[in-house]
């Protein structure tokens, strides 16, 4: 009968797999990066599997690798846990949230403090970040990400197709005359978002007016331009120009009456906001609950009456 494989060789591949590096898993385990590479090719002539593709210095893991990977994480995720109760002080929850630069400060930071009322003190990592997040160096619990091609590898879910709205602040009107049709926005200063080349594509205010069958001249493209949904609104509140803003995002200012929709004419952005759990986090309760509460934030801002009649 063949021996299995040592907790050790087990502990250093997934250190290596998770952290993306010998000498970082080495760091972790205090060994030398030559005995975690030892320690993993021992493990690969066991299982007759080859775990990590060696690329310039960089290990990429196999199909086989992460098979394995998914297998072992969270276990060792739990040891760790287990490991740092055991340690003293206090027992408190852990939660690693990642989502947009955008969704981070201009929209969830304001929500959490409700989340963690309900649910007693939790210590939450919020990162902002692009995709693809980083999901195993970072132990990241939850992603938040617009679209649903990212994380192939994990359990992904969508959540809402969000909506942009022509926005813009009542002294913009007061200043420069009412808008009574799609076609007065024609000669409006209109605030441009662009995500930039890496980014899905946000939709251009001559996607929206050939959306109503208006011809949009050159000109329709020139004023301000912001690179993200929020800097764009909050243009627009100043008063700059009217822009095209999300429905998560400008629900509150218009039900606050810090904007207004001067043309009721949405269109959907092309893919919906999508909520990514790895296997490792999937029956954490407080994952579970933090998932729930997200997805009905997400929904409760994109639906919101003050947007449209639903």
């Amino acid at each position: 009968m063949a021996a299995s494989p040592s907790l050790r060789s087990l502990q250093a591949f997934e250190a290596a797999a998770r952290l993306g590096s010998f000498v970082s898993a080495a760091d972790e385990l205090a060994v030398s990066p030559a005995a975690v590479s030892q320690l993993v090719r021992g493990l690969e002539d066991q299982i007759e599997r080859k775990l990590f593709n060696r690329i310039n210095r960089r290990i990429v893991l196999t199909e086989a690798g992460r098979e394995l990977y998914l297998q072992v994480n969270g276990a060792f995720a739990e040891i760790r846990t287990i490991s740092r109760d055991l340690s003293g002080g206090e027992r408190r929850s852990s939660l690693v949230v990642s989502v947009a630069q955008s969704v981070a400060m201009g929209w969830l930071s304001f929500r959490l403090p409700a989340f963690i009322d309900a649910h007693g003190p939790i210590d939450i990592s919020l990162r902002g970040e692009d995709d693809p997040a980083p999901f195993e160096s970072a132990l990241i619990d939850i992603r938040l990400s617009y679209g649903q091609f990212h994380y192939r590898e994990h359990e992904t879910e969508e959540i809402a197709q969000d909506y942009v709205y022509p926005v813009c602040a009542p002294s913009f009107l007061e200043r420069y005359g009412p808008v009574t049709s799609p076609e007065h926005l024609l000669t409006k200063k209109l605030i441009h978002t662009d995500w930039g080349p890496s980014s899905a594509s946000f939709p251009r205010w001559k996607t929206w007016f050939d959306s109503l069958g208006l011809a949009a001249d050159r000109n329709v493209q020139r004023g301000m331009t912001a690179n993200s949904s929020r800097a764009a609104l909050d243009l627009a509140c100043g008063g700059l120009g009217v822009a095209l803003g999300q429905g998560m995002f400008c629900a509150e200012a218009v039900e606050a009456g810090d904007l207004v929709i001067p043309v009721d004419h949405p269109i959907a952005l092309d893919q919906p906001y999508c909520l990514t759990i790895p296997v490792r986090s999937a029956q954490r309760s407080l994952v579970i609950a933090f998932k729930s509460w997200l997805a009905a934030e997400c929904v409760k801002s994109i639906r919101s009456p003050a947007l449209r009649s639903w």
